[in-house]
């Protein structure tokens, strides 16, 4: 068997993106390494065996253990647990075991995570982890990810030595990657220092069972075309607050409500709700809830042609549901891989320059809109342009996808032979 730990995908956050980071390594490392022994890091608690559904075939077991940021330092899935033990062993834990014993150590820092902007506490969640396995000696590779911003000197400088040390580091983007040769300086190489795509790229659909039957009428197209909208519930939910935090301009929920009302007037679209954060409805972090809310304010008449997904669907659900759309618009930025990994044109309303540079892999950066930069009439204006012209975008998408999807998949097989390739002993 050949070990390897997961970082930073926890598959059990409720943020279907996160999970389709989680699902897609998961998935690209048993297919390229049949016999990978994989530990997933999660909120778990403790080590647990685990299934992992493919689209098609056999689920694989994994083992998932648990890890947090905890300042209860007696559990064995807390942070503080896990470095102490490195320096005193008699404490074995199970965490740090799994490391030590892997051949190669992933991480991916759920996507964009790698950076000061959300507070300390995750910064620590973060850079922890990737510490505690560089002082094992096992090679740890950064897969795909966003790199800052870093708003603290001292932050960057932990950020820049932890990159100078890991085994390999790609960035999922041009974007990312300018940063992460400047946060290497000198000690960039370019046999180590890679530029890639978002590893969701190559995440499978599944089609759901049972879909209710005013949706498998709508994904058919036996009803009309229908249209997707993936609401931030970080956002409409956090209103002023959320707006201020992230320097927005535009009144997102306004400029929301003001472009189904538009689509609604002047075409026969149905409007399918998509929600991509599955937490708790009374969690500012909700897109149930944001899409709650939005259907409440357009009124009862457009309930016959507005639908919200209430259903709990998983990662590779929700794609194959996309990818039977005419037409996509999220903020979420993974509901907006999901459309441009299927062929479906898209459009993002994005308040972070990550977007931006996911969608330039394919050639679609013009459809990134910026509430930062645009007030609300003219957020609706470029969308609603974007929306208008989705029969023309189709084609182009699609001359670029396999491109995209070819590099993703080089991508995953330069992965796991990194993980095949070092330190060969471990699994002697």
């Amino acid at each position: 068997m050949t070990a390897i730990s997961l970082l930073g995908a926890a598959p059990d956050t409720g943020n279907l993106g996160v999970s389709a980071l989680s699902r897609a390594v998961t998935l690209g490392i048993k297919e390229r390494i049949p016999d990978a022994d994989l530990c997933v890091f999660d909120n778990g608690r403790g080590m647990r065996r685990h299934k992992v559904a493919a689209a098609m075939g056999e689920p694989w077991t994994i083992r998932r253990c648990g890890l947090s940021n905890s300042r209860r330092i007696y559990r064995r899935e807390s942070l503080a647990h896990m470095q102490l033990s490195q320096w005193l062993p008699v404490l074995d834990n199970p965490g740090v075991r799994a490391i030590a014993e892997s051949r190669a150590v992933l991480d991916i820092s759920g996507g964009d995570s790698f950076t000061d902007l959300y507070g300390p506490h995750r910064f620590e969640l973060i850079c922890r982890p990737k510490q505690i396995s560089l002082r094992t000696g096992r090679p740890l590779i950064l897969l795909p990810q966003t790199y800052g911003p870093f708003r603290e000197k001292r932050n960057r400088t932990r950020a820049v030595e932890i990159v100078r040390r890991c085994h390999s580091a790609w960035a999922r983007d041009s974007e990312s990657f300018s940063i992460l040769r400047d946060l290497l300086g000198p000690d960039f190489d370019s046999a180590r220092h890679r530029r890639g795509v978002d590893v969701a790229f190559l995440l499978p659909a599944a089609e759901p069972a049972p879909v209710d039957s005013v949706l498998q009428s709508w994904l058919a197209g036996t009803s009309g075309e229908t249209v997707g909208l993936n609401v931030s519930g970080l956002i409409y939910n956090g209103g002023p607050d959320a707006a201020r935090r992230y320097g927005i301009v535009a009144d997102y929920g306004a400029a929301l409500q003001r472009l189904l009302e538009r689509m609604l007037v002047e075409s026969s679209v149905n409007i399918l709700l998509v929600p991509h954060v599955q937490a708790s409805p009374d969690q500012v972090e909700s897109d149930l809830r944001a899409c709650r809310q939005l259907l409440a304010r357009l009124g009862a008449p457009a309930r016959s042609r507005v639908q919200i997904l209430e259903e709990q669907y998983d990662e590779m659900q929700i794609k194959w549901i996309i990818s039977r759309l005419a037409w996509f618009c999220g903020t979420r930025m993974h509901s907006t891989i999901a459309a441009l990994s299927s062929g479906v044109p898209c459009a993002a309303i994005a308040y972070s320059d990550k977007t931006r540079g996911v969608f330039a892999s394919c050639g679609q950066q013009k459809l990134v809109f910026d509430p930062r930069d645009l007030d609300t009439v003219d957020l609706v204006d470029a969308v609603y342009h974007a929306f208008q012209q989705r029969v023309f975008l189709r084609e182009p998408l699609q001359q670029q996808l396999p491109g995209v999807l070819a590099e993703a998949r080089e991508q995953m097989d330069a992965i796991a032979a990194s993980c095949l390739e070092t330190y060969p002993e471990v699994c002697a």
